[in-house]
């Protein structure tokens, strides 16, 4: 073995991630020495030195067409400066700012608000994401094609028939009928005469039809047709019925007829002979025409040839051209194209700017109270209010108790209002203005630097809030003050009295002129309002209230630091909006980033506790005085700093809080507003002085307004930050190691990560580069990272580093942009850029975080999630700005750090990059001289090569075969990145050229061998159309299916996967929360096995012929590891073997797979490990051996319902390497499909040469069956399939219950055996699902049940089956192209030839649209004419199933497909006719013939006017075809279109009869019996019956119809000399098959070709048959048949699978004859009565055969349902007595079903030649049933007088047969007396108990039952009641001595058996039960001491189970003289 390793080529060496990859030799070796599984790291391909290959290949490159695919363009990125647009007027940061700032955290902050926004753009980025991403959105058609396909039209749809296909004029008649029907061809006839309506048609091609209906409604189908065609006469025939006349036909039968008149009987006669006649007279002249000029024509022939072949030219050009017109990428039909999915696209980054919320403008026009007055001094003037009032207006949080916005002063007053106050002053006001120092400059003129007028916001009205958070319970409070004037009552008082207003008003007038001029500028509160803002959450505004009209608006603005905004115009006083500071709630959802220079301090005086100092008299009225103050020193001035308030200035020194009157512990309510300096210092202070305030205005007494009672001072810094309350400003002048990580990962925490998106993307900017500076942000910050993943570091620090790396990564790509940008360095080549310590710091900081990600994925999964995706977008970037190759080996580096023991997950790389293509360098890599493309030795597979020299697709593709044996959610999500990218490449306008998209699939050529090696798990051909995935079980594995264990946590690793796949793609947010780990499927963690009776058949072959996806390749099956390794070829080609599916030494309990050996790709190593034994089903009905035939090879059913589990340390023996065998779900195998199809059509024609010749045989049959999975995958299913899949409905999945009991129990159970059998789909069978599924599934699209939805999904679906056809079509003509001497080998009778001929019939197995067909049907006449010979020579087994598929399209709904498949059926005649020298086309003739039977058969439905005309348009193509006019052709045309239409009248009934399987297999057999002479024909019917019995679970029957067709070719081959046997040899498996002798040689022998080799494989049928129905027996006789061939062929590999499975169909004996559970059948007497129902069927008798145990209930409902669908319910009745029926006892007006249960009857003599329970159930005829009565009549009576009637019935064949129904041939009944009815029940209940007892394991309850019913005494029941009544003294006299001697003899032997029952039941119960068995022990002895009383003998109980002479049961019947020793009991059952 080692020798031969050595041959084994290199570049044969596939690398199949995650598999563990090791050489040939190792593996051969490890075979050898039986060593155990190492886990061996995957094998790691270096990649190239990519700058050094470009540099070397430069000149290759340059010259290369398509240089634009290898190369980066040179503009790649470039950093930009975005200019700042601020939202207002003027920076908002002051002019001395800079200067003043000397920390350098105010220097950055300043720096951020005036900075511009710096941006690294990448010119091409918008090409690097998801194909959704791409600028061009051209991914959807404007408008798809509308298609035409067959499934959408309406079934019911009424068609003019009786007009379709005939032609105007001619013979036409209709009216009523009265038909019989006298069909000798049909053994069921129909006496009755129904009354029809009958309508005369002349068709196309001259030929009459008589159509006939239930009314007059001719429009929709006939209900019969008779062809006139056929018809040889019109006679009258009075003999039947008055008025009747007679069709006789040309096969002998007859069509009886009668009108209601005579009159109407003669026209009716004479119409149909005038047509007759004419129909003769033409039919002469045509065979006079072709006699006469046949030989004529003869010579002819080459020539017509030739002009044929130069019209094909034409005719191949005209289809190119159509196939290439308005064809569609296919991408384009992509569902995923389709719908708009933005969950992996990448939120828009934005700048920063300032963001509010819910904005409310609020405005003030007037303030008016009751008193009103004239203010000036000469009463000249408006009515104003008397004194002054202000307004304080602000939002409060009613909700939250909390303020929400600064204060807004407004103030209302009249000018001469305001002046009351201004000349105000006394004290230390007289110093200390309210407005400012009196040396500040007039009010209105001065311009602040801002630019903003003064006096436009002097006294402003209109405010502007902002509600971040609005909701009802927020409200505007307008509180109102006055000047200070004393108590608060007395001030209020004049407003609220109703006295002389006046007089009231002069006085408050005088009164508040006295306190303006004293205390003008102190004020008190004097009222307060407040109204709700929003009517709702949503920020609606409440204007109802009176309060004042609230209304939006923004515009003439300035913002709360008196800046304004943009478009400012306000120059007038009080013009301006005044924006009021909001005060956002501190939680994460309200913050934001500080964009512009915003500096305020906002001061609460809150209270003031006063009330027990002792150093001031009078401190009542106490007002406080802020000021803010940068020096403590006595002489410094307070800043000008504090807003002002209306009517002053607008900055003003210092302020007052309002004053209460009399209070000493004041409460202030004062907000204070400070503009802060920029840059704060410790002194920094604000000083609050306290006043007492005299209110006291006595003109006698001087008092001084104001007087100090205190002061208080507040640094605003400590340790070196503002103090504030509850509000944290994010300053600090420094940053330790870790704190920024820290500051990122509570922002992520807060849900604000985008706003450090901005700040990465706009704000940050490296400090510029300087030749001088040594450091620079990205090598700092790769170290820092690097320093804190350390394992010294802070867990926490580190793993907040991990979460949030992308933040650290993307400032460390952007400074390294600006580096290159800055220093010039981005012109140098890529290994000069940056410096090697920095290289070897990313190297660092890769090999420092793959540890990280590797072993955190457990417990901080999300962590490791991120810092995966983190690491992929980085090292992506890397491409950009370092030496590619670097970034190759970083990728290798990351891969490198797995091994097999880690989560398998995708290694983060970037496959999304936009330079992806000159990154894997599409070129050739030969060596020596450049190579042009064209030469390119393409590679098909992943070599080392290909993944060194394309690195990044050959790692995708490593990875894309490694998730393929993950489970279904790794798979999905692999799948779809492969698809993605090429979607995005397909749509990717650098790429547009056919030439560049050539170019660019040869990088995914190696996907070919990729799905080759999963072709067996792609093919689910026959899913049934809806799915619920919970039922699939993907976690099948073959051997023996093993499964690999799986590792804890696996769940999560799923997780890391699904997130490591979305970052390659694109799709993926690394920031999503963890998954619920809970939801993984835990059917991906069990183990499971295929049970060893799962499979259902031997040799899995599907029942249609012409199916070939089963059969991939022709590599043999071995079953041994020696078998396997002569098969070099590809054993050195892809390392895999074919498992062996039981264990080396094994004998007894061999698990058995349920298809044949398919090809594993699997370690070598793992053939040394011992399979354990494994647990075997013997209940299973369906179990099978597991090899069969050459063509076949392991496959494993994921589905099966019987899967058992088994331990995992079975799997861990085996190591982790074996691959998955489940199937793909169908969304992944479409997806995977899609791409196929994609390179399909994209590739050059010369790279598809290249790979077909350079393709192995076996990859090139892969490679066929991948395209004809196409076809079936993206069918299309019609409108009516997917709007119920919109809705969800659709077959429900079984239960497991349901699935696992016998097939007969649940007659329902075989639909949902057969559903789970072919796997179902996701509910949306789009291409989609779901889902997913989900949505798994599936990637299942969520739609609603619109009908545009339906319509456009419909749509979609249409244009993709029509583009997959077509492509296929144009992939099978460029191979026909080039390959056609291959295909002709072997005159056209070659693997390969079949294979391709198999694609071809798929066009027509499947829906197509008109479109697609049109172009089929061209392409299949260029294949007939190309390839003539493997239609018309040899085998005609391709010419039948191309004439089977074409005669199907003959009757579809859509004319043209009528008209096309009809011209083609022609063409194929009259190329056989050519091909035979213009003699015959006997080959078509016969397969058409075959193929109409066939079709008949399968109740397809064919016969109806849509087939009439397709056959009118047949004989209209011969007729008018001047090549062939004067031959024979033409009437031989009308000849087989005649005999066509007699085979059609011939199984007319069988469109009635299709529900009643029994009549349908009747006839069926009728028809089989009348080709006797037609061994195909004959073929064909049993065929058909064999598919019925199948498709109904009756296995027997179908193996027999097996057998018989075996032996009908055996008999024919026996007659030709060619086989040594005929139909003889079968006898010992039925002797019903000498019907098979009575083959007649005549006409139809002409054109048969059986050979050895068919009846070979008929024979393998017919074991695979006999294993199904569980006769394994039988085997053994079939294969003595084939052993012999076989031995003289030397074909020792099949030998040895024969012997091999002839030694497991032993064992199988061996069980079920241990167990004796194996049931053949269950049997019934069915008697059918009512001559009105059914006629010929009255008064028969049948044995039916039932599948398994079938209930006597179950088959009565059946036969009650079928025919109660017939007849109508209310008109058939069950009869419930099993006793013979008197006919004319029973009611004519009903139809009357008797069923009784039988059971096989064996005489004496058959019963010493069957031994065995298989032989007394096989081949048998006779059955028994017995009858209770009494003489008097009575049914029932005493034990002394009751009788029964044993009745057998012999049928006219043996069971099992053809049928499962055979009728009753004469039946012999015998009486049996009272005494031998006791004798005969006793004998019965001796045998149960001794079989009970003797058998293996012991059921343990029916024992007990048994016993309990056997031994306990009872007078009147039981065995006592018997014994007391024959062998009482005083009843023994009145019966024979003899009798009365073997009954006692048999009471004997039933002691005996008691006692020993009771000896086993002993020792086998448990102490619970011990009473149990003490009170039947006691009775047992109490029935002995009866028994012995009545006997007058001792009868000893038994004791401890000891055995008597007689223990042997067979000894009772031995011992009884007289009674056949098959007397069992026979009792009837009836339904009670």
């Amino acid at each position: 073995m080692q020798g031969r390793a050595g041959k084994a080529p290199k570049r044969e060496m596939v690398i199949e991630s995650p598999q563990q990859y090791k050489s040939l030799a190792e593996i051969e070796a490890e075979v050898e020495a039986e060593a155990q599984v190492a886990a061996v790291k995957p094998k790691i391909i270096e990649p190239l030195d990519y700058e050094n290959v470009i540099i070397q290949r430069k000149t290759q490159i340059i010259s290369d067409v398509l240089r634009d695919m290898l190369q980066f363009p040179p503009d790649d990125f470039q950093i930009s400066t975005l200019r700042r647009q601020g939202r207002t007027l003027f920076s908002t940061v002051p002019e001395t700012a800079e200067k003043e700032a000397h920390s350098l955290f105010v220097q950055e902050c300043i720096k951020t608000y005036k900075s511009d926004w710096h941006v690294v753009n990448y010119k091409y980025e918008e090409y690097s994401g998801d194909f959704r991403q791409l600028p061009n959105k051209v991914l959807r058609p404007e408008k798809l094609a509308a298609h035409l396909f067959e499934v959408d039209e309406d079934v019911e749809k009424d068609e003019d028939t009786a007009s379709l296909g005939s032609q105007k004029g001619g013979v036409s008649k209709h009216g009523w009928l009265y038909k019989g029907n006298m069909n000798s061809a049909i053994s069921v006839t129909m006496r009755s005469f129904k009354r029809r309506y009958f309508h005369l048609a002349q068709l196309g091609d001259g030929s009459y039809n008589l159509n006939f209906y239930k009314d007059e409604n001719t429009s929709k189908e006939p209900k019969g047709t008779i062809f006139l065609d056929s018809c040889m006469g019109v006679v009258q025939n009075s003999k039947v019925r008055r008025f009747a006349f007679e069709l006789k036909m040309q096969d002998k039968s007859t069509f009886l007829l009668a009108a209601d008149s005579e009159a109407e009987m003669d026209e009716w006669i004479t119409t149909l002979n005038k047509i007759l006649h004419s129909s003769f007279e033409q039919a002469m002249q045509e065979k006079r025409n072709g006699d006469l000029h046949d030989d004529e024509e003869h010579g002819k022939t080459d020539l017509s040839s030739g002009s044929f072949q130069d019209g094909f030219q034409t005719a191949r050009d005209i289809e190119s051209k159509m196939r290439s017109e308005a064809r569609l990428k296919l991408f384009t039909l992509d569902p995923d194209t389709q719908k708009l999915d933005f969950s992996g696209i990448e939120p828009d980054v934005r700048q920063f700017e300032e963001k509010f919320g819910k904005r409310v403008l609020v405005s003030c026009h007037d303030l008016s109270f009751n008193l009103q007055g004239c203010v000036a001094e000469n009463e000249e003037g408006p009515t104003t209010n008397v004194e002054p009032f202000y307004v304080v207006l602000s939002l409060f949080d009613v909700q939250n108790s909390r303020k929400i916005s600064a204060d807004f002063h407004v103030d209302l007053n009249h000018p001469l209002v305001r002046q009351m106050t201004h000349s105000s002053g006394s004290g230390v006001g007289q110093d200390l203005h309210i407005n400012g120092s009196g040396d500040d400059a007039p009010l209105g003129g001065h311009r602040l630097a801002s630019g903003l007028p003064e006096g436009a916001l002097q006294y402003p009205t209109q405010g502007v809030f902002s509600v971040t958070c609005p909701h009802p319970e927020i409200f505007l409070v307008a509180r109102i003050e006055k000047v200070l004037q004393g108590g608060i009552t007395h001030c209020t008082e004049p407003y609220m009295k109703s006295s002389d207003s006046a007089k009231m008003a002069q006085k408050v007038l005088k009164n508040a002129k006295t306190a303006c001029s004293r205390l003008g500028q102190y004020r008190m509160p004097f009222a307060w309002s407040a109204r709700p803002v929003f009517k709702d959450a949503s920020g609606t505004l409440d204007k109802s209230s009176r309060f004042s009209a609230l209304y939006r608006q923004d515009s003439n603005c300035v913002t709360s630091s008196y800046i304004p905004v943009r478009n400012f115009e306000g120059n007038g006083p009080g013009s301006a909006l005044l924006e009021v500071e909001e005060f956002v709630p501190c939680i994460a959802k309200c913050s934001q980033p500080f964009t512009i220079y915003k500096n305020h301090l906002y001061v609460y005086p809150k209270h003031l506790k006063y009330d027990g100092q002792k150093s001031f008299a009078k401190a009542r009225n106490i007002a406080v005085c802020i000021e803010f103050k940068d020096s403590d020193e006595d002489e410094a001035q307070p800043l000008k700093c504090i807003y002002g308030r209306p009517g002053g200035s607008l900055f003003t020194k210092q302020v007052h809080a309002a004053v209460l009157h009399h209070q000493q512990n004041p409460e202030f309510y004062d907000e204070i507003k400070i503009e802060l300096p920029t840059q704060l210092h410790e002194k920094h202070h604000l000083l609050f002085t306290f006043y007492h305030v005299s209110c006291d205005s006595n003109s006698k007494k001087k008092d001084v307004v104001e007087t100090p009672v205190g002061s208080a001072w507040l640094p605003l810094l400590r340790d070196g930050r503002v103090i504030m309350n509850e509000q944290q400003l994010p300053v600090a002048t420094s940053l330790p190691a870790g704190v920024m990580v820290h500051v990122v990962a509570q922002c992520h925490e807060e849900g604000l990560e985008h706003y450090l998106r901005s700040y990465v993307k706009f704000v940050f900017k490296p400090e510029p580069y300087s030749s001088t500076s040594v450091k620079t942000v990205h090598e700092e910050l790769a170290k820092a990272m690097t320093a804190i993943l350390k394992p010294s570091t802070d867990f926490l620090t580190s793993n907040k580093l991990l979460k949030h790396s992308w933040y650290f990564f993307e400032a460390l790509v952007k400074s390294m942009a600006h580096y290159l940008i800055e220093s010039g360095k981005v012109k140098l080549s890529r290994n000069q850029r940056f410096s090697a310590s920095f290289y070897h710091a990313v190297e660092t900081l890769v090999n420092m975080l793959m540890p990280h990600i590797t072993q955190k994925y457990k417990d901080n999964l999300d962590a490791a999630r991120n810092a995966n995706h983190s690491l992929a977008v980085f090292i992506k970037r890397c491409f950009t700005f370092m030496d590619r190759g670097f970034v190759f080996k970083q990728i290798n580096n990351y891969m490198n750090c797995f091994v097999p023991g880690d989560p398998k997950v995708l290694k983060g790389c970037c496959f999304n990059h936009e330079h992806y293509l000159p990154l894997n360098l599409p070129m050739p890599f030969g060596k020596g001289r450049i190579q042009r493309f064209q030469d390119l030795q393409l590679d098909y597979s992943l070599t080392d090569d290909f993944c060194r020299n394309h690195f990044l697709v050959g790692l995708l593709l490593r990875e894309v075969g490694g998730a393929l044996q993950e489970f279904r959610e790794i798979r999905q999500i692999a799948i779809q990145v492969l698809k993605g990218l090429m979607i995005k490449h397909t749509f990717d306008d650098r790429y547009a050229a056919k030439s560049q998209q050539a170019r660019l699939v040869t990088l995914y050529l190696p996907l070919f061998g990729l799905l080759q090696e999963n072709v067996y798990r792609l093919d689910i051909k026959e899913s049934a159309p809806l799915s619920n995935h919970n039922n699939v079980r993907e976690d099948s594995l073959v051997p023996n299916s093993m499964v690999t264990p799986q590792k804890p946590g696996s769940c999560i690793e799923n997780a890391l996967h699904k997130d490591v796949f979305g970052v390659i793609s694109g799709t993926a947010s690394p920031h999503s929360s963890t998954p619920n780990v809970s939801s993984v499927h835990h059917a991906d963690s069990r183990g499971s096995l295929v049970s060893t009776d799962s499979g259902n058949s031997l040799l899995d072959k599907s029942s249609d012929k012409t199916n070939s996806l089963e059969k991939s390749s022709h590599t043999p099956s071995p079953y041994f590891v020696t078998s396997q390794l002569h098969q070099k070829e590809r054993f050195t080609r892809r390392h895999s073997v074919n498992m062996p599916p039981l264990p080396l030494a094994s004998t007894d309990r061999a698990p058995h797979l349920n298809h044949v050996t398919k090809r594993v790709t699997m370690d070598f190593s793992l053939l040394s490990v011992p399979l354990p034994d494994l647990p075997q089903d013997s209940d299973s009905d369906n179990d099978k051996p597991a090899g069969s035939q050459t063509g076949q090879e392991l496959g494993l059913d994921g589905n099966h319902e019987e899967n058992i589990p088994i331990q995992n340390q079975c799997a861990s023996a085996l190591g982790s390497t074996v691959l998955r065998c489940d199937k793909l779900d169908r969304d992944e195998i479409k997806n995977l499909l899609m791409c196929f199809l994609h390179i399909l059509k994209s590739m050059s024609e010369e790279a598809l040469f290249a790979y077909w010749n350079k393709a192995a045989p076996c990859d090139l049959m892969d490679f066929f069956t991948l395209i004809e999975v196409c076809l079936h995958q993206f069918r299309y299913m019609g409108k009516r399939f997917i709007a119920r899949s919109h809705e969800g409905s659709g077959p429900v999945a079984p239960d497991r219950k349901s699935l696992t009991l016998p097939v007969s129990r649940n007659r329902a159970g075989i639909l949902h055996a057969r559903l789970q059998q072919l796997g179902t789909l996701e509910n949306a069978h789009t291409f989609n699902n779901t889902k997913s599924p989900t949505v798994t599934f599936a990637l299942s699209a969520v739609y609603s049940h619109t009908e545009a939805d339906v319509s456009s999904q419909c749509l979609l679906e249409a244009n993709v089956s029509t583009e997959v056809c077509l492509t296929v079509l144009d992939t099978l003509c460029t191979f026909i192209m080039g390959f056609k001497t291959q295909l002709n080998s072997d005159l056209g009778h070659n693997p390969l030839m079949k294979k391709v001929f198999q694609v071809h019939l798929c066009f027509l197995q499947i829906p197509q649209s008109e479109a697609a067909l049109k172009q089929v049907f061209t392409s299949l006449r260029s294949f007939i004419y190309k390839f003539p010979c493997t239609f018309f020579d040899g085998r005609a087994d391709m010419c039948a199933s191309l004439c089977y598929e074409i005669l199907k399209c003959c009757n579809s709904k859509l004319s043209s497909i009528r008209s096309d498949a009809a011209h083609l059926l022609y063409f194929l005649m009259k190329s056989n006719f050519d091909y035979t020298g213009r003699k015959s086309f006997v080959r078509t003739h016969l397969q058409v013939v075959i193929a109409v039977s066939q079709l008949i058969a399968d109740v397809i439905g064919i016969g109806g006017t849509r087939f009439q005309q397709s056959l009118s348009i047949i004989n209209n193509c011969a007729n008018s075809d001047k090549s062939i006019k004067h031959t024979a052709f033409p009437s031989d045309v009308k000849d087989l279109t005649k005999r066509i239409r007699t085979v059609l009248m011939a199984t007319e009934q069988m469109k009635e009869h299709e529900n009643d399987p029994e009549m349908l297999v009747d006839l069926q057999y009728s028809l089989a019996k009348s080709y006797t002479s037609t061994p195909e024909l004959r073929k064909t019917w049993l065929d058909s019956m064999a598919r019925i019995h199948n498709k109904n679970g009756d296995l027997s029957e179908a193996a027999m119809c097996y057998v018989h067709v075996a032996a009908l070719v055996a008999e024919y081959l026996w007659r030709k000399g060619m086989f040594r046997q005929g139909c003889s040899a079968f006898r010992v498996i039925t002797p019903n098959i000498d019907e098979e002798a009575a083959m007649m040689e005549d006409v139809g022998m002409q054109d048969v070709h059986f050979n050895e080799e068919v009846l070979m494989e008929l024979l393998e049928e017919c074991a695979d048959g006999l294993w199904k129905a569980e006769r394994y027996e039988l085997i053994a006789d079939v294969y003595r048949l084939i052993i012999p061939i076989y031995e003289h062929r030397r074909d020792f590999e099949k030998l040895t699978h024969l012997y091999d499975t002839l030694h497991r169909a032993y064992t199988k004996v061996m069980e079920v004859m241990h167990s004796g559970k194996r049931l053949l059948g269950t049997y019934f007497r069915v008697a059918f009565f009512g001559q009105g129902f059914f006629e010929d069927e009255d008064g028969k008798e049948y044995i039916y055969k039932e599948p398994k145990f079938t209930p006597l209930s179950e088959i009565s409902q059946r036969l009650l349902k079928l025919y109660s669908d017939k007849f109508g319910q209310e008109n058939v009745k069950i009869i419930q007595d099993s006793g013979k029926v008197n006919p004319k006892d029973l009611d004519s007006k009903y139809a009357y079903i008797q069923v009784t249960h039988v059971t096989p009857y064996l005489d004496d003599k058959e019963l010493e030649d069957r031994k065995t329970d298989f032989e007394k159930s096989h081949n048998i005829r006779r059955f028994v049933f017995e009858t209770p009565f009494t003489v008097s009549g009575k049914k029932q009576g005493g034990v002394e007088e009751q009788c029964k009637r044993r009745t057998v019935l012999t049928t006219t064949h043996c069971f099992p047969y053809v049928k499962k129904r055979i009728a009753v041939m004469y039946q012999h009944q015998t009486d049996l007396s009272p005494i031998e009815v006791a004798i005969d029940e006793m004998s019965a209940k001796v045998a149960e108990l001794r079989l009970l007892c003797s058998a293996s394991d012991v059921d343990m309850i029916r024992l007990q039952l048994k016993l309990q019913g056997s031994i306990s005494v009872q007078v009147n029941a039981g065995p006592l009641a018997y014994a007391r009544a024959f062998l009482d003294d005083s009843s023994a006299k009145k019966y024979p001595d003899n009798k009365v001697k073997q009954l006692k003899e048999v009471f004997r032997q039933f002691v005996d058996a008691c006692g020993q029952g009771l000896g086993v039941n002993e020792r086998l119960i448990k102490e619970d039960q011990q009473e149990y068995h003490d009170e039947m022990k006691a009775n047992y002895r109490d029935l002995t001491r009866e028994l012995s009383n009545i006997m007058h003998e001792q009868i000893n109980p038994v004791d401890d189970g000891s055995r008597s002479a007689l223990s042997d049961s067979m000894g009772i019947f031995n011992a009884i003289s007289g009674t056949p020793t098959s007397a069992n009991p026979h009792g009837s059952t009836t339904i009670l």
